[in-house]
């Protein structure tokens, strides 16, 4: 139900996986940021993140999905890809993203919203920080959005204020990462930049516990409670 596509990102090729909806739309876009288990093995190796693409594809969304990590050698150990990550290289990836959407014909370039879980949380809250066209941006317990990563970008929370979409907040309360204290500071950003948003938060859920394939963090309950929250609200921002 998906394809695989190269695109160059600043003289790097990067790898992306396109979910498209059955009919010829024009239908609504989704840019699905990673998390980060699958920094090593590429895309097409997760099954949490193939299902993530396929569930959205079946209810209608247009979604591509880039390999974030192609910056580095597929061996580099995930701690320095971790440490090594950059945010201007990141924007650059996540425009590259936007704009096999934006081009497609079967894609309504007005109807575009972004999406992550872990550290791709952060990264959809990154995006929409940086592209004003997004309608909509899901940040399901991402962390690290206090946190300003190497190269000198400021901490993304701090940038709050260019957001142009509502936010859609979806958080475990045993989480420490981002803890409910990190989330209600999320909430006072979105707040004091007039941003629309709501948030969920779980009891019961920690960090990652709408990924299936781990069974010490899933929980089945709250994660589909989750799922029809967030197809709602795109439903309600992208239709």
């Amino acid at each position: 139900m998906y394809r695989c596509e190269t695109v160059d990102v600043l003289g790097s090729p990067m790898p992306v996986l396109l979910f498209e909806p059955v009919g010829d739309g024009p239908h609504p876009g989704l840019v699905i940021a990673q998390h980060l288990p699958v920094a090593h093995a590429g895309l097409e190796h997760d099954p949490f993140q193939i299902k993530t693409g396929e569930r959205y594809a079946a209810a209608g969304f247009a979604c591509v999905m880039p390999f974030l990590f192609h910056w580095w050698p597929a061996d580099t150990d995930v701690d320095v890809k971790r440490a090594e990550f950059r945010d201007d290289w990141t924007v650059a990836d996540l425009s590259a993203a936007f704009a096999l959407l934006e081009g497609s014909a079967k894609v309504d370039e007005d109807r575009i919203g972004i999406l992550g879980h872990c550290w791709g949380g952060r990264v959809s809250w990154l995006g929409a920080c940086h592209e004003p066209r997004y309608k909509a941006c899901a940040v399901f317990y991402g962390g690290r959005v206090k946190l300003a990563f190497t190269g000198g970008a400021p901490a993304p929370i701090t940038l709050a204020g260019n957001i142009r979409c509502p936010v859609l907040g979806v958080f475990g309360n045993e989480d420490q990462g981002p803890s409910p204290v990190d989330v209600n500071d999320y909430e006072a950003a979105l707040d004091a930049n007039g941003v629309p948003h709501e948030f969920h938060r779980y009891d019961g859920a920690g960090h990652g516990f709408q990924d299936f394939t781990n069974p010490e963090r899933y929980r089945e309950a709250q994660s589909e409670d989750a799922w029809g929250k967030a197809l709602a609200f795109f439903d309600r921002q992208l239709r």
